[in-house]
């Protein structure tokens, strides 16, 4: 097997072996520059790993020897395949049965073939005399080419261990030291030259130096005898050593050796102990085990010269497989099992070891081991793919075996705890998983970033966070198809902490972008959409990922701390709507200003400039809303038809203002309206007073503006239902229901602003001052009639009309103390209400005449009073008055409340008339029942 670890097969190998040195650098050249330094050890000593070889082969094979007192070679080799080598899993050979299915899976692994005395091909054929195939039949011959040992090196070591056998008959070999029984037997004339015999003396020398000075099995202490042996080697060094058996230097190295060999280790055995101290013995063990095939049982027998025990050789053998795996390319899975289940054993033995230098070899060998996993499994989205992660669960099954057994068989803190609290695999399984995610994530925003710059120069390109928020999500994906499948061995919410990790990295990223966001752009809304789509997705293979668990999920979900995108775009979407609405609130502002409200030219409708410009204004508002790139158009909506709503009550409010301010001077000049006995030239009040905006036309092309926008309100509603249809996250609610899509307040403050409007006819001048009152009035009604929308056209006369009625009867009835009437004054009352009334009706043209007789009952039941003779009004008055007050009128009238509703058979209405009557009757009886003076 060896030359298989030297990616050579037996089978192919030729009878003479490539030399032990060149072999090894071969060995070296290929090794992968990743396999951990072995934990076994490094000698204090140079002894190259040729050195190392021979000497482990010169163990061997006196070992062997030893075992049956007969020469290595006529030991057959037997077949592990053969039934006779079964043995019952109670019997004391189950550990040895268990290293051998170790060695074989790593034979089958390397394509090795097992070796049996009928096999027609060998590791050591070759071509030999004849052509003719020559095989090993003997573990002697296996062990020899497996291990690179020449014929001659060979045939010199056997020769004397003859000799030394026939010296120290019935010793055993343990009690033997070898390299001193091999330096006092073997001579100069034994090699080939005399280099090669002073390469072999100072191996030796070196090999009893590591063995008994640099790497004890029983600590020296200050002896005598190691500065001897130390003072001896380094002189033999220097100047060759003569190795005769009653040479002198040569009996005080022997006395040296001895002293020192044969020190109790407190076993109580007459063992040498001069190769079983760490890491000689490791090293030496290490490189036996390499040669494993079918000797196995040969190769243990060494146990008792290099102190190696099952523990020792259960750990030796774990890290053979494991580096043998990994200098074989990590391809050969069967190796990689095979070391995890000698991991196993080794588990076992750590729960009951005790050797604290075991204890120190096995914590350095599973950390490399756990060292090396841990290199890839941090970053395993870079160390497997497609095409390798079929290796992955075995490496991680290795890690977390070699983890285990440092936390919960070394470490001393996990013995503090209870074991219920740390749950080894688990933690390392999510160490892993967010180690690699963040170390994947920071290489994917990387990508993005340069994706970003390569195209810059294209049109519309991508911001890096939505490129990113991609990349996350096929990251995510591969997540859950690829590795979460594996980890779920050891983690059953694997997946849920890998998305959970993506989740607050990506996290990190969108909160610093959006700290600095400050208004809504065309990148931010496709940064944050791509934002809440990835978070959807990772919230989805959590909840997926958590259906089992006790929690549901919501531990795994209060690590993803929302992003709230859609809440971002919300408030961004609301700032935007605030700004183009105060945007428009300034444009009426300023606009209105300068409008002089003359109809527009080729329009029909009489409205003015500032009314189309306000309604084209709303449309492009609404439309760029729906052309903002967001899926929540339906959500905010009912926020801009409200501030849609809020501009155009402001613009009508403002129409409105500029009449209102007129009226009220209107209604103060008309409370002091001068009293027909005076003289028909008095101030004269008109609507434009002296201002042409406010001119009958401009006061008529404000009502137009004002009827066009709350006539164009359902267009613009109904406009915005298409819109809603043609959004792709709108629904059918959203859109079937007028909730959030009417314009509330521009309505009713149109209509109000109308009746307004229309409040400017009653300024008017009473008709029994002047025939001018009449002629403007029906210059205004003319104007009104041509320039008033026909729609509301009926309604403002009407109200012209109405204001008319009342206006007339205020000057009759509260018209101030420079009123007085006559009888005869009726008449000319009655032809100018007549003639008002005409004036309404235009011979058919105007109003109908039930319309006019409906608003004027009020006015046809009060002025029948001014015809009524004293004597009789006051009669009436006083049955009135009895008859609301009763009994306790008769000593005293009282005085009647104003009922607010002017009527002929109102008290307060009768008083009235009486006070205005310019009668000598009627002033006496106000003086005496009410002390009213002559004038009121």
């Amino acid at each position: 097997m060896a030359h298989l670890f030297r990616e050579l097969s037996l089978g192919h190998s030729k009878r003479e072996t490539t030399p032990a040195t060149s072999r090894s650098s071969s060995m070296a050249s290929t090794m992968p520059s990743d396999l951990p330094p072995s934990p076994l050890g490094q000698l204090a000593v140079h002894l190259s790993e040729s050195d190392l070889r021979l000497i482990a082969y010169d163990i061997f094979v006196a070992s062997n020897r030893s075992a049956t007192g007969k020469p290595l070679s006529s030991v057959a080799v037997s077949n592990p395949d053969s039934p006779s080598n079964d043995v019952s899993p109670a019997s004391p050979a189950l550990q040895r049965s268990l290293t051998s299915a170790a060695a074989s899976k790593m034979k089958k692994a390397l394509g090795m073939k097992s070796l049996s005395p009928g096999s027609s091909k060998s590791p050591g054929s070759g071509s030999g005399s004849g052509g003719k195939s020559k095989r090993p039949t003997t573990v002697g011959e296996l062990m020899r080419i497996q291990m690179g040992v020449s014929e001659p090196v060979d045939s010199r070591v056997r020769r004397a261990f003859l000799r030394i056998a026939a010296s120290q008959v019935g010793r055993k070999i343990e009690s033997v030291v070898l390299p001193l029984e091999l330096l006092q037997q073997l001579k100069s004339s034994d090699f080939t030259d005399q280099q090669e015999y002073d390469a072999w003396l100072k191996r030796s020398l070196k090999v009893l130096e590591a063995g008994l000075l640099l790497h004890p099995r029983v600590p020296l202490g200050n002896t005598n005898s190691s500065q001897r042996l130390r003072q001896i080697i380094h002189g033999a060094l220097d100047r060759p050593l003569e190795t005769g058996r009653n040479n002198e230097q040569m009996q005080s190295l022997r006395s040296a050796v001895m002293s020192l060999a044969t020190r109790s280790d407190g076993s109580f055995s007459d063992s040498c102990h001069w190769a079983d101290g760490s890491p000689l013995n490791l090293r030496l063990y290490e490189l036996l085990l390499e040669e494993v095939d079918d000797l196995m049982e040969h190769i243990k027998k060494t146990w008792v010269i290099l102190g190696i025990n099952q523990m020792l050789h259960n750990l030796c053998f774990t890290w053979l497989l494991f580096s043998r795996y990994v200098v074989t390319g990590q391809v050969e899975m069967d190796l990689l099992y095979a070391c995890e289940s000698q991991l196993a054993e080794v588990a076992k033995d750590a729960k009951t070891a005790k050797d604290p230098e075991y204890s120190q070899v096995l914590s350095a060998t599973l950390s490399a081991i756990l060292g090396w996993a841990e290199k890839r499994l941090l970053a395993y989205h870079d160390t497997f793919d497609r095409s390798n992660v079929g290796n992955m669960e075995g490496i991680v099954s290795l890690g977390v075996s070699a983890a285990r057994i440092l936390v919960e068989d070394i470490s001393n803190e996990y013995r503090r705890r209870r074991k219920g609290e740390v749950d080894v695999a688990r933690t390392r399984i999510e160490t892993y998983i967010r180690s690699s995610l963040r170390t994947a994530f920071a290489q994917r925003m990387e990508k993005a970033d340069s994706s970003r710059r390569a195209s810059r120069n294209q049109k519309n390109p991508l911001p890096v966070l939505a490129i990113l928020a991609k990349d996350i999500g096929e990251l995510a994906l591969q997540e859950k198809r690829m590795f979460s499948p594996i980890w779920k061995r050891w983690h059953p919410f694997a997946a849920g902490v890998a998305v959970a990790t993506l989740h607050v990295c990506y996290g990190n990223e969108i909160k610093q972008f959006i700290s600095g966001i400050s208004e809504l752009t065309p990148d931010a809304v496709q940064i944050l959409r791509a934002a809440d789509k990835l978070e959807k997705d990772l919230v989805q293979i959590a909840v997926e990922d958590s259906v089992d668990s006790d929690d549901g999920g919501k531990a795994i979900i209060r690590e993803m701390p929302p992003f709230e995108a859609q809440t971002v775009i919300a408030n961004l979407v609301k700032d935007w709507i605030k700004a183009r609405i105060d945007r428009l609130k300034e444009w009426v502002d300023r606009n209105l200003q300068r409008e002089v409200w003359n109809p527009l030219e080729n329009q029909e409708g009489g409205y003015a400039q500032s009314a189309a410009e306000v309604l084209r204004i709303t449309d492009e508002t609404l439309e760029a809303f729906f052309q903002l790139p967001i899926t929540m158009h339906p959500a905010v909506l009912p926020d801009l038809i409200i501030g849609l709503d809020k501009y155009l009550q402001h613009y009508v409010s403002k129409a409105k203002s500029g009449c209102g301010s007129k009226f009220q001077g209107v209604w103060k000049k008309k409370e002091k309206a001068a009293a027909p006995s005076q003289k028909r030239n008095s101030q004269q009040v008109t609507i434009a007073n002296g201002e042409s905006s406010f001119g009958a036309t401009q006061i008529c092309v404000r009502i137009n503006s004002l009827h066009k926008i709350r006539s164009e309100l359902d267009v613009v509603e109904k406009r915005v239902v298409t819109h809603l249809r043609n959004c792709e996250s709108a629904h059918t609610d959203d859109f079937s229901n007028g909730l959030g899509k009417k314009f509330e307040v521009t309505p009713a403050a149109c209509i109000e602003a109308t009746h307004y409007g229309t409040g400017y006819t009653s300024v008017t001048y009473p008709p029994l001052e002047s025939n001018l009152s009449f002629k403007e009035l029906e210059q205004n009604l003319t104007v009104i009639a041509e320039t008033v929308h026909e729609r509301v056209r009926t309604r403002i006369i009407t109200d012209i009309m109405r204001a008319s009625f009342d206006g007339f009867l205020l000057v009759l009835l509260a018209g101030g103390p420079s009123r007085a009437f006559t009888i005869q004054d009726s008449q000319v009352m009655e032809e100018d209400f007549k003639s008002m009334k005409d004036l309404f009706w235009a011979n058919g043209d105007g109003l109908a005449m039930d319309l006019i007789d409906k608003f004027s009952t009020t006015v046809t039941g009060v002025l029948p009073l001014f015809s009524t003779d004293t004597d009789s009004l006051i009669d009436r008055f006083k049955g009135m008055t009895l008859e609301a007050y009763g009994s306790s009128a008769k000593s005293r009238l009282p005085l009647p409340p104003t009922s607010g509703q002017w009527n002929g058979m109102d008290p307060n209405t009768v008083l009235r008339v009486l006070s205005y009557r310019n009668d000598e009757s009627a002033t006496r009886f106000l003086k005496k029942t009410y002390n009213l003076p002559k004038k009121l």
